[in-house]
């Protein structure tokens, strides 16, 4: 077993993390960056690395990359990325604001590679952390255990590794061959078999089913997909420019200050700009297809809007969904091969900051406006989440819109606590 000593560890090699490992190295702070270590369990950076569609576009402006809107001027810009990798041009010529999924994709690789100071180790699974106390019984930081038997000690802590998958309890079930969360589905998808006529069910009425059941075209192209969403029909992502404002930093401080009370109202009105929506120009493409196949008498795929799955169950070799249409109540039983869930994230905190939470005695985590979870006055060690705190920083924090701002207000927090020598404040 290895051990190793560093000041800050950052779980996921994702684009949060990468943003702040970026702000860190062009801080200039003496000797943080090159004390500064990023865990990537996979064998490389990739953002959302199971639904990497080669048609598939991001919804964000390229502008909202991870270093952009902080410093204009960093040499970690994704049109730097661009001019690097002599595919500017060809961008421009391109003649829009939004890259495809793959092409940040790649650019955040770059981005991984071409940190000169912080350290990104890939192969590094967390296994477990465990709280470091010093004589007084403070928390004075953080053991990080690796599966490949590695032990990485820190004192501050930033988890960056998004949400859990969160797959309905109706599911639970059914074997694993049978059911693929789109978290999973470049990957899975690949191991299906391509030359049999399979009924494939994509569940949900987001993006990411809506981008499964377009995919599954091609990559099963003998199968027959069936959508079932409860909403009466696929929706547009709510989006202007007035509505956009709501990703301002501006914003996560007006949000941030609002009560509790007001905070909910504000999500639940403002849902459709991340949720429960698809980009407009993709939705207009999924329609044509449909509108294709019924024109020209290939009816292939099926939509079944307001229907609900009331149970699931295997009878042999086929799955039995019970589907309830919400107009009638009527049940009725849908057989299908295969079932693909676009059914998003569990909106708890991720595992893995539960189970940290409990052996440390918080109940409840509390959050800063600088997103350190609050541990008590005597603790020198901080614990930082990205990603996870809609419920306090507003609707954009699971975006990558705010990733620069974020990581200038985390790397602030850092900076203060160490100039102030104490962990707390």
């Amino acid at each position: 077993m290895t051990e190793q000593q560093v000041d800050v560890l950052a779980i996921g090699a994702g684009p949060a993390n990468l943003a702040l490992a970026v702000a860190i190295e062009e801080s200039g702070a003496a000797g943080l960056a090159s004390s500064t270590l990023v865990l990537e369990q996979y064998p490389d950076a990739k953002w959302q690395r199971n639904l990497l569609l080669p048609w598939a576009r991001s919804q964000v402006s390229f502008l909202k990359d991870l270093v952009t809107l902080r410093n204009p001027r960093s040499r970690f810009s994704f049109l730097s990325f661009l001019h690097e990798r002599g595919k500017l041009d060809e961008f421009v010529n391109l003649g829009t604001f939004h890259p495809y999924r793959w092409e940040l994709s790649d650019y955040m690789q770059w981005v991984a590679t071409s940190l000169s100071e912080v350290d990104v180790r890939y192969g590094a699974r967390v296994e477990r952390i465990d709280p470091r106390r010093d004589e007084d019984g403070a928390l004075a930081g953080w053991t990080v255990s690796i599966g490949n038997g590695e032990v990485v000690h820190c004192r501050d802590l930033v988890v960056g590794t998004g949400r859990d998958p969160h797959v309905p309890a109706v599911f639970a079930d059914l074997p694993k061959n049978a059911v693929i969360h789109s978290t999973q589905y470049c990957t899975r998808i690949g191991e299906v078999a391509t030359d049999e006529p399979l009924r494939v069910v994509v569940v949900g009425g987001a993006q990411s089913a809506a981008e499964m059941f377009m995919a599954v075209h091609h990559d099963l192209p003998r199968s027959k997909p069936t959508l079932v969403l409860r909403s009466i029909g696929l929706q547009n992502y709510q989006t202007s420019k007035f509505v956009n404002e709501l990703f301002y930093p501006s914003f996560v401080d007006e949000f941030y200050n609002s009560s509790p009370e007001t905070r909910a109202r504000i999500l639940d009105e403002v849902r459709l700009t991340n949720y429960a929506g698809l980009a407009p120009p993709f939705l207009d493409e999924l329609y044509s297809m449909l509108y294709q196949q019924r024109m020209l008498g290939e009816e292939r795929s099926t939509v079944r809007s307001m229907t609900e799955i009331a149970a699931a169950r295997m009878d042999g070799d086929e799955v039995v969904l019970d589907v309830r249409d919400r107009r009638t109540g009527t049940v009725e039983p849908l057989r299908c091969d295969l079932v693909l869930l676009g059914t998003g994230y569990d909106q708890r905190m991720p595992r893995m900051v539960r189970d940290l939470a409990g052996r440390i005695g918080l109940p409840d985590l509390a959050v800063s406006r600088n997103y350190r979870v609050d541990l008590g006055e005597s603790a020198r060690g901080a614990m930082y989440l990205q990603g996870v705190n809609e419920a306090t920083h507003g609707i954009s924090d699971s975006l990558i819109s705010v990733l620069a701002h974020r990581s200038r207000d985390i790397l602030s927090d850092l900076l203060e606590r160490r100039a102030v020598g104490v962990g707390g404040r």
